[in-house]
C-alpha cells in the first residue's frame, strides 16, 4: 500500500449478501428472517431506532456475533463460519477503540504487525492510510493530543489500511458535536468515494443517513421496513413506520375529503411542507379551510407555523414573511400520504 490513487486503481470491490439472517438473544428475537443485498461499491446506511436489531446486525457481518441461521456473503464468499480475523472485512467502532499509549501511525498498524507483515510494508502502508484521511502531520501524536474528528479519522485509516473488501462502521459519528459531523461525515464519504469501497453503515440520524448513503435500509423490530434511496423513502414510504421515522410528519386517523380531514378507517399523513397558508382570503373551496395561526417557531431558513383549522391543527414549514401569531386566513394540504393496516395504499395531490 503505497498512494490513495494505486489504492483505489488496484481495489477489487466486494459486494454483500445476506439471506435468512436470524439472531435470538435471552429467547428474544432480535433478527427475523433479513436479507439485505449491497452492491460493489454502495455505501448503505443500516437505520433506525435503538433496538430495532442494527447493530446486532453489523456484528454478525463482522463476525462479533454468530447468527442461529442464514448467509452471509461477501464478494460470492461465504463468511459466516469465519471469524472476525479471517473475514474480508474490517470495522471501525462506536468509540474507535485506541489505544492511548501508542501514536497515531502505531495504533494503525497495529492490525499488520498482529499479521507479523514485514516492517518496510507496514510503513508504507501506514503513511498511505493516513495520507487518504489527512493525518500524516498527526503521524507521532498521541489519541489524547488530537481532537475528536482526527480521532475517528484515526480509526477510519487503521480500518483501511487492512484493505477490506468491506468497510463497516458501527455509529462513527456519535462522539462528535453536530458541525464537526458534517465535516467528518463528508470525509468518510468522499474516502469511500475515491476507494470504490462497499460499505456499511448503522446509525439513528436520519440526517446522517440520507446525506452519505447511496440507499438505506430503514429497521424495525428486526426487520427491513424499506430499503431503497432517501428521495424514496421520504417521498414514497412504504410504511406508516418509515413515514414517520423519516422526516416530519402530520398524522391524523381518517382520509381527506374535498380537502378536509374526514373519518375513517385508516390514517393520512402529511408533509409539513405540503401545507400552505395564506392570509389573503382564500376561499372555501379547493381545499382551503378557514384557520389561525397558533405558534411561529423559526427555524433558520425557514419557519415552523402550527396552524388551527376546523378540522385538525397542522404544522406547516413557510418561508418568506412570516404572518402574526394570532392571524386568520386559510390553510391547504397539497399533497398526503394515505395507509391502511400501515401499509402505504396512495399519494394524493389536491392538484
Amino acid at each position: 500500500m503505497t498512494t490513495a490513487t494505486e489504492v483505489a486503481a488496484g481495489r477489487a470491490a466486494a459486494g454483500l449478501e445476506i439471506s435468512g439472517l436470524h439472531k435470538s438473544l435471552g429467547g428474544r428475537t432480535i433478527i427475523d428472517s433479513l436479507d439485505l443485498t449491497v452492491e460493489a461499491g454502495e455505501l448503505v446506511s443500516l437505520l433506525g431506532p435503538s433496538g430495532c436489531g442494527k447493530t446486532t446486525t453489523l456484528r454478525m457481518i463482522a463476525g462479533f456475533l454468530t447468527p442461529d441461521a442464514g448467509s452471509i456473503q461477501v464478494g460470492g464468499r461465504e463468511v459466516v463460519r469465519l471469524g472476525p480475523e479471517r473475514r474480508p472485512s474490517a470495522m471501525v467502532f462506536q468509540n474507535y477503540a485506541l489505544w492511548p499509549h501508542m501514536t497515531v501511525a502505531k495504533n494503525v498498524g497495529f492490525p499488520l504487525k498482529l499479521r507479523k507483515l514485514p516492517r518496510k510494508e507496514v510503513a508504507d502502508r501506514v503513511d498511505a492510510a493516513l495520507a487518504l484521511v489527512n493525518l500524516m502531520h498527526h503521524k507521532d501524536s498521541r489519541p489524547a493530543r488530537i481532537s475528536g474528528g482526527e480521532q475517528q479519522r484515526t480509526a477510519l485509516a487503521r480500518a483501511l489500511v487492512q484493505e477490506p473488501e468491506l468497510l463497516l462502521l458501527d455509529e462513527p459519528l456519535s462522539n462528535l458535536d453536530a458541525k464537526l459531523r458534517v465535516k467528518v461525515r463528508e470525509d468518510i464519504r468522499e474516502i469511500q468515494q475515491r476507494l470504490g469501497i462497499t460499505t456499511v453503515v448503522v446509525t439513528h440520524d436520519q440526517e446522517e443517513a440520507m446525506s452519505m448513503s447511496d440507499r438505506i435500509a430503514v429497521m424495525n423490530d428486526g426487520r427491513i421496513e424499506q430499503f431503497s434511496t432517501s428521495v424514496d423513502l421520504y417521498s414514497t414510504p412504504a410504511t406508516e413506520f418509515v413515514a414517520t421515522f423519516i422526516g416530519s410528519l402530520n398524522r391524523f386517523e381518517g382520509r381527506i375529503e374535498a380537502g378536509r380531514i374526514a373519518s375513517g378507517s385508516g390514517v393520512v399523513g402529511i408533509r409539513p411542507e405540503d401545507v400552505r397558508f395564506s392570509a389573503d382570503g382564500a376561499d372555501d373551496k379547493d381545499g382551503w379551510v378557514p384557520a389561525t395561526v397558533e405558534r411561529v417557531v423559526p427555524r433558520g431558513h425557514f419557519a415552523e407555523l402550527y396552524v388551527k383549522r376546523e378540522d385538525a391543527e397542522l404544522r406547516a414549514y413557510v418561508t418568506g414573511a412570516l404572518p402574526p401569531v394570532g392571524a386568520r386566513g386559510h390553510a391547504r394540504v397539497e399533497k398526503w400520504l394515505e395507509f391502511e393496516d400501515g401499509k402505504l395504499v396512495r399519494r394524493g395531490s389536491a392538484c
